[in-house]
């Protein structure tokens, strides 16, 4: 199916590694221009757009999401540069690898991770938001990324999944503001499981980690950042999801909260092989 997303231009917060960086790399498949945000990552994401050829439809820009003002700055430079903007992914997010219970956990540790996970997506929003509101887009489309530590919590993790969950609300509340402005503008919310992507990778090391997430999937596989930049797409789709707003999409393999398989059903070694295989398909 043509998802008709040919030559209209989305912004990609997070956009140098991981889940951002597949969107990046299957929406310029998809022949979109893109406006890609990074901070720490910005040369990598840079020589990956000379890689591709993307010179002519793709903007990278330093911006840190936790700061309105180089929000706004981001999402002005990329109007400037393509026109309307017509799509956002807020993939931008930190989740640091060292579980802590809450009361042994950081007053820092805690703000930083509500910082970029919740406030820089409310930021997103907002930027995007008042550039449908100045008439600079029609049928516009937001796609939150959060986690399914948003819906059974992490512990460990406890500032995380608080993000993750408050996207929710943004979402809930943006559908019914955005149409304000734009009659067929939408938001959805993408929810991955555990991910291949530098974030996780040291967790994924561990073969007793692999196993306890597994366990509690019907698909015994850890997900590629192309699995949920798919599901992004979709939702970015004016053709597959014109409907469709103020939705949940949970890309975890069927994740449940409980276990579905022995210790014996899950080998960690073959879960990596598959997961190198897929990376290497991309």
């Amino acid at each position: 199916m043509d998802l008709g997303l040919h030559g209209r231009t989305v912004v990609v917060t997070g956009a140098s590694s991981g889940i951002g960086l597949a969107c990046a790399r299957l929406l310029a498949d998809e022949g979109c221009n893109l406006v890609l945000q990074g901070r720490r990552g910005l040369a990598r994401l840079e020589a990956w757009i000379e890689r591709r050829g993307l010179g002519e439809r793709a903007l990278a820009a330093r911006a840190d999401v936790r700061d309105e003002t180089e929000v706004e700055a981001l999402f002005a430079a990329g109007a400037a540069r393509f026109g309307p903007l017509h799509g956002c992914v807020a993939s931008a997010g930190i989740w640091p690898p060292q579980p802590r219970p809450l009361r042994d956990e950081e007053p820092a540790r805690i703000a930083d991770v509500l910082a970029v996970d919740l406030t820089g997506a409310i930021w997103t929003a907002r930027a995007f938001q008042r550039q449908v509101a100045a008439g600079r887009a029609r049928g516009s489309s937001l796609v939150l990324v959060g986690s399914t530590a948003g819906r059974f919590g992490e512990a460990g993790h406890a500032a995380y999944a608080v993000a993750k969950a408050g996207l929710r609300g943004l979402m809930l509340s943006y559908k019914n503001e955005i149409v304000q402005c734009d009659p067929a503008g939408r938001v959805n919310l993408v929810e991955p499981g555990w991910t291949l992507s530098p974030m996780t990778e040291e967790a994924l090391a561990d073969d007793a980690q692999v196993t306890q997430v597994v366990r509690t999937m019907a698909l015994r596989r850890i997900a590629t950042g192309r699995d949920v930049a798919a599901a992004c797409a979709f939702f970015l789709s004016p053709r597959a999801s014109a409907h469709l707003t103020g939705q949940t999409l949970t890309c975890a393999g069927g994740m449940e909260g409980r276990l579905l398989w022995p210790r014996a059903a899950i080998d960690p070694e073959a879960i990596r092989r598959a997961l190198r295989a897929q990376e290497g398909g991309e």
